[in-house]
């Protein structure tokens, strides 16, 4: 307990004594200040000397001149500039199909695997077909059945017509009665529906066994177009149905993008405009295309329209779903006046450049006001207001202001005008050293002065 309070009282002893030595030093450096800066004022340069930040010369003075400023210089010249639009989006194969099985079944083998390249019409999978072997067996029996009976129909056509006519001979000389005509004609029509009804069984047998036929072909899976397989998800023993999926394929031959364009840049979009396509994968490389098709309608919502961009793709470098940047030089001028895009300024919602010029003073930089076109990431085209060969400011154009004074490359920094440097003070002043022309150095203290 003792311990404690002896403790507390140091506590409060050591912060008395920093609060006293706080406000004796403030107290002090006031003080003092006040004779240093009429010394400095007797020394012949009133406000000059170490008396504070605010005199006339000094490093910070609110009203005081702007301290002049580095810059850098480039000539007006003449160069080829671009106008281009750039869209971004992901791309697709030209085709992308799934293969399916058209009848149900197991699979007996697939034959590709994820990558593979194939060729259109090429066998890539084959389902079970041996219960369609055998029921093509029965068909084809059937059908050499049919033939069969047809041959023998046909026999019995040509019977009854040798019949027919031999009792038509007898009938006309009144040598059989009518009844044994009559009968004789009746098993001529039947021989004749029997044959017809022997060609409508062949016909058929026939169709049975071209269906089977297309069955069995069916069992064989083959690519619908040419181009890489994407997706496999089956193997061999899996049951397939035609509504089952189990391998894509897609064509990279030719890739596409489609992008949306804002509604100021449609009309710019023309069928067959030449494009410049870059993707991340290859950071170097451009790859090159062009507009294929342009929606006719604009999406309400997003005021945008679609364009397809189709990209040749011979060496299958180019994959679906990379992401790429697509550029279009939508106007194109060349040998016109350019400034680099760091001169260009906007001066009370005029744009413009400045330029330096020789006053009594030093060089001091003068606003020009210019009309511009074309815009791009390094240079700004100059309609009207600037010669080629005019010189404007680049770097530090963006901080000046009418008139300011510059100082260009290769030349010394002016002296800051005003007497004398800006000494540190309290607010009164503090420790104060005026000089003008060598004569009234005030020294530390209060009003001791040589």
């Amino acid at each position: 307990m003792k311990r404690s309070i002896i403790l507390l009282v140091i506590a409060a002893v050591v912060i008395g004594a920093g609060v006293y030595y706080v406000r004796g030093s403030g107290t002090s450096e006031a003080a003092a200040g006040a004779p240093g800066a009429a010394g400095g004022q007797r020394g012949g340069n009133p406000g000059g000397g170490f008396g504070g930040f605010g005199g006339p010369g000094g490093f910070g003075g609110g009203g005081g001149p702007r301290l002049p400023m580095t810059v850098e210089l480039a000539a007006v010249k003449r160069a080829d500039m671009s106008s281009e639009i750039t869209v971004v989006g992901n791309l697709i194969g030209a085709a992308t199909v799934e293969a399916v099985a058209k009848i149900n079944g197991r699979l007996d083998d697939v034959f590709v695997r994820m990558g593979d390249q194939v060729k259109k019409g090429q066998q890539i999978a084959k389902v079970e077909d041996r219960e369609l072997q055998e029921q093509i067996k029965q068909a084809q029996a059937s059908f050499e059945v049919s033939a069969a009976t047809i041959r023998q129909r046909e026999a019995d056509l040509r019977l009854a017509q040798t019949n027919l006519d031999r009792s038509k001979n007898l009938y006309d000389r009144q040598l059989i009665p009518k009844q044994t005509w009559d009968d004789t004609d009746s098993r001529f029509q039947a021989a004749l529906a029997q044959l017809d009804l022997a060609k409508a069984q062949y016909s058929q047998a026939q169709a049975r066994l071209d269906e089977l036929q297309i069955n069995i072909a069916n069992t064989t899976i083959l690519s619908p177009v040419s181009g890489f397989i994407g997706k496999r998800s089956l193997d061999p023993g899996a049951w397939v149905t035609p509504n089952t999926a189990f391998m894509s394929i897609v064509d990279i031959s030719l890739v596409r993008l489609v992008a949306n364009v804002i509604e100021k840049d449609l009309r710019r979009m023309k069928n067959g405009l030449p494009a410049r396509v870059e993707v991340d994968a290859y950071p170097d490389e451009t790859f090159q295309g062009r507009i294929a098709r342009v929606a006719p309608v604009l999406d309400p919502a997003t005021r945008t329209a679609q364009i397809e961009v189709e990209i040749p793709n011979s060496d299958f470098r180019l994959k679906p779903g990379m992401y790429a940047r697509v550029s279009f030089t939508i106007e194109h001028r060349e040998k016109t006046l350019v400034v680099p895009t760091a001169a260009l300024v906007d001066v009370g919602g005029n744009r413009g450049v400045f330029l330096p010029h020789k006053g009594d003073q030093g060089d001091i930089a003068n606003f020009k006001a210019i009309e511009v076109g074309l815009i791009d990431q390094n240079l700004v085209e100059v309609s009207s207001g600037l010669v080629e060969g005019d010189n404007v400011i680049t770097t530090g154009a963006a901080a000046l202001r009418e008139g300011d004074r510059i100082v260009l490359p290769g030349q010394q920094q002016p002296a800051s005008g005003g007497g004398g440097r800006a000494g540190r003070g309290g607010r009164g002043g503090g420790r104060g050293r005026g000089v003008q022309g060598g004569q009234g150095e005030s020294t530390q203290g209060p009003g001791r002065s040589s």
